[in-house]
């Protein structure tokens, strides 16, 4: 019980929250009267002794709960204490009458006296039993509680500490009654302090409890971090009321230690089994770093850098870094090195030196930079010892450690590798560095085998290349993609050749040939036709007139001509062969982007193949025609309407026939592969020749693929003009509103005066209505039509003249111009270079005077 101020000062009793010790030992009271007999019965001694109210008020205690043999004694007891005697003493009762088990009560008897002045008594029974069990209870509990090898806590519902062990004491300093009253911040860092506080709350208002809680601190008087292992439960009274929260916390520090070494183990093997499986897929220097620093950052480390010897990689037989030798130069520092590789899980740029205080202001280059290391840094050290260096971090910056690690291939240090943690994450070891070192070595001998494979790569490219078109193929309206591959070895060239061809009015010509036979008879063969392809391909003739010349040139190359032919038939098996060199097949092709058309003309080659958008691969149907150089069979054309987005691919026999597999089942398997030609151009190229069958090194490849874009409508400028002497003024007038349209006013006077120029001449000299065109694309272009079959032909106008220079005029401010016919006439273009935000230079007094 408990008691309180009320209102008007009175002491007001209420009852005991639950929970009271009086639950746990079982506290009864009943009263007897003068006449010994029992006056009053309590429910808790009912509830003790098993009997009601009713059943034994009135009756005589010692015959109620008192074994049969204890009676005699107990009726001289009730005597004296009616006599006025208090009496404490224990006294068994008949708890069970079913099982005979009898039960054991100290009773406190003190008298009491009625209102009438007669003698009672009241009676407080407690069960010793009860008592027996929590004094059991409390000393198991002192003795785990104290006894205990782990820190036992014991929390108030405030989160304040109420008792520790001595365990807990011992590690924490002081006697383990002066941790009273603390809080879980006066032992552990805020933040860790903040996760224990949030549990003992949880644990507090939910009762379920908190098993393996992981924290991290430091004890008083160490500055290693330990982890502990902390179980939390909510602690109850008996009727269930939380008391506070108890928690038992195990150091772990070895147990985290070992799990740590052992993770760590177990990373570096599965960092060597990736390194194995991910470095050296590449013939690629650059590529082969990149691989290892993909697998080295974040599993390793958190920046590594590349650095390969320069003369590596400009192709020389050996770089200076051969152990023994100091790998430096007369600039006082390493040889030349190149950053090949960087990569960082905590910043996309270099971060202040690693190499801190030896490096003499060091700063680290930008991936593709050319540099050295000071001659008294470590890395050079590295480089000159070939063997690992530990650097430590420099003083304000990220880097905690670093690992400078020579890459060795063939007993020769090809460059340095630098792995690098940053502050905040687990220092280098002694495993670590193997695990470096093991790297390290891996992709040396990768880069090594790559730098072989370059400079032979290299040597055989630069044959090739001087026989292809240089560089990247452009043109208006086509977005191309080519790859050729030669036969057998990389030193070998053969007869399959390919090109692209700008033409006027933005058109372009596509070709791919393949001269029969190999070596260098073949190749020079092959530069002769292609040189006479792009001749007549810029006379602007149609696809079959073209492949009619290339035959006439191809025999005139297998066959002797002038005083050789006087011996022709003395010779006749000689020039036999000659002329079985100089076989070839071809595709010709002439794209126009403004209506998307595309005329094909086939000299015995394999047929093109068309991938409309969402359809299915098919071989266009182009006459074949007899192979260039047999002669005496005309080449037929055929024209296709192309829609946008459609891939169109050339190629040479090498890709789809082997002495594996015909031509048929070749052909089925290409069109299998580009059927899905959505993706990028050079992507599409790459899975035709990874997918088919190709036999690589039989024979040539070549491979000529173009994506059909055209130009767009706002991209071309289509008049025609009635042949009146308005019009020049009219195609003035229109040149100039469409190429302010187009935002191309600094064309637009040079423009306008060429069109006057070449309408004029249309009026003057053609037939037929008039028609001018604009198109735009990487250049301007203007075109003007006719129906007249006479090609304008540039003159000299003498001093007298009043006309005769206007072709001289649209020479002079043109970048190119010319003509060509059409099916119903001719064609005069000129082409003019966009703006480059500089204003056109004017053409000179002298080039003008030259015109008279």
């Amino acid at each position: 019980m408990s008691e309180i101020s009320g209102a008007a000062g009175d002491v007001v009793w209420q009852s005991s929250p639950p929970g009271s010790i009086y639950d746990y030992i079982r506290v009864a009271s009943f009263s007897i009267g003068p006449d010994g007999l029992i006056e009053h019965w309590s429910e808790r001694a009912a509830e003790l002794f098993g009997i009601g109210p009713h059943e034994v008020r009135g009756r005589d205690p010692i015959e109620v709960f008192m074994p049969p043999e204890l009676r005699t004694h107990g009726r001289r007891k009730v005597k004296e204490i009616l006599d006025g005697k208090e009496w404490t003493g224990l006294v068994p009762f008949g708890e069970d009458e079913g099982s005979g088990a009898n039960g054991l009560a100290e009773i406190y008897v003190m008298p009491s006296e009625t209102e009438t002045g007669e003698r009672g008594a009241l009676c407080i029974v407690v069960d010793v039993r009860a008592l027996r069990r929590i004094e059991t209870d409390l000393a198991s509990s002192q003795a785990i509680f104290g006894q205990s090898p782990f820190g036992f806590m014991l929390f108030g519902t405030d989160l304040r500490m109420q008792r520790v062990n001595d365990r807990f004491a011992t590690v924490f300093g002081g006697a383990a009654g002066t941790h009273r009253g603390r809080t879980v911040y006066d032992y552990l860092s805020r933040p860790e302090a903040e996760r224990m506080a949030g549990a003992l709350a949880r644990v507090l208002k939910s009762g379920e409890a908190v098993s393996d809680l992981q924290i991290v601190g430091t004890v008083p008087g160490e500055s290693e971090r330990r982890h502990w292992s902390v179980d939390l439960y909510r602690v109850h009274s008996g009727s269930g009321r939380p008391l506070g929260i108890a928690g038992v916390g195990t150091d772990v520090t070895r147990r985290h230690i070992a799990a740590r070494e052992a993770a760590s183990a177990r990373r570096n093997l599965a960092l060597l089994n990736e390194a194995s499986a991910r470095i050296g897929n590449s013939l690629d220097l650059e590529t082969t770093a990149r691989e290892l620093l993909d697998v080295a950052v974040p599993g390793f480390c958190d920046l590594a850098s590349v650095d390969l010897y320069q003369s590596l990689l400009t192709g020389e037989e050996a770089p200076p870094g051969r152990w023994g030798s100091s790998g430096a130069d007369s600039g006082g520092g390493s040889a030349r090195l190149r950053r090949v590789a960087f990569a960082s899980a905590v910043s996309d740029a270099p971060l202040a030196g690693p190499g801190g205080e030896d490096d003499d202001g060091y700063v680290p280059p930008e991936v593709g930079a050319v540099h050295r290391f000071p001659f008294s840094s470590t890395c050079a050290s590295a480089l000159r010892t070939g063997r690992v260096q530990a650097i430590p971090g420099g003083t304000g910056s990220l880097v905690q450690s670093t690992f400078a690690v020579p890459m060795v291939a063939h007993d020769t240090v090809i460059g340095l590798v630098q792995f690098s943690r940053t502050k905040g994450s687990e220092p280098f070891g002694e495993r670590d560095r193997a695990l470096a070192l093991e790297l390290a070595a891996r992709a040396a001998v990768c880069i090594d085998n790559a730098r072989l494979y370059r400079r032979e790569h290299e040597r055989a490219l630069i044959l090739q290349r001087s026989l292809l078109p240089p560089g990247d193929p452009e043109a208006a309206g086509l977005d191309i993609a080519c790859r050729y591959l030669p036969g057998n070895t990389a030193t070998e060239v053969g007869g399959d050749w390919f090109d692209v061809i700008e033409l006027p009015g933005h058109r372009t010509a596509l070709v791919v040939g393949d001269v029969m036979g190999r070596g260098l008879r073949a190749a020079v063969a092959m530069g002769e036709l292609r040189t006479a392809v792009r001749t007549l391909a810029l006379l602007d003739l149609e696809p079959a007139e073209v492949l009619s010349a290339l035959d006439e040139i191809a025999r005139g190359l297998g066959s002797p001509s002038g005083a050789q032919q006087a011996s022709r038939v003395a010779h006749k098996s000689r020039d036999a062969d000659l002329a079985e060199v100089y076989l070839a097949t071809c595709v010709y092709a002439v794209y126009d982007p403004v209506t998307r058309r595309c005329t094909f003309a086939n000299a015995g080659h394999p047929p093109p193949v068309l991938v409309e958008p969402d359809e299915a691969a098919l071989m266009l149907d182009v006459p074949p025609g007899m192979p260039l150089g047999v002669g005496g069979e005309p080449f037929e054309q055929v024209e296709v309407e192309l829609t946008e987005g459609a891939l169109l691919a050339l190629y040479t026999d090498g890709l789809v026939e082997s002495r594996d597999h015909p031509l048929d089942e070749g052909l089925a398997g290409l069109r299998a592969a580009l059927t899905h030609g959505e993706r990028p151009l050079e992507d599409v190229c790459d899975h035709v020749l990874n997918t088919l069958n190709t036999r690589h090194g039989e024979d040539d490849i070549a491979l000529l693929m173009a994506r059909i874009q055209g130009l767009p409508t706002e991209a071309v400028g289509d008049w025609v003009l009635p042949r009146e002497p308005r019009s020049v003024g009219l195609a003035r007038e229109l040149a100039r509103t469409q190429l302010l349209a187009w935002d191309l006013e600094p064309l637009v006077d040079t423009v306008e005066l060429l069109v006057s120029e070449l309408v004029t001449n249309a009026m003057r000299y053609g037939e037929g209505e008039i028609r001018l065109r604009l198109l735009l694309d990487r250049t301007l272009v203007c075109e003007v039509w006719d129906a007249g079959l006479v090609q304008p032909r540039r003159r000299r106008a003498r001093d007298t003249d009043e006309g005769g220079r206007g072709l001289q005029l649209v020479g002079l401010l043109s970048a190119a111009w010319g003509s060509r016919r059409t099916p119903r006439g001719k064609t005069v273009w000129f082409e003019l270079a966009l703006p480059d935000g500089e204003s056109a230079a004017e053409p000179s007094v002298e080039q003008l005077l030259s015109m008279f």
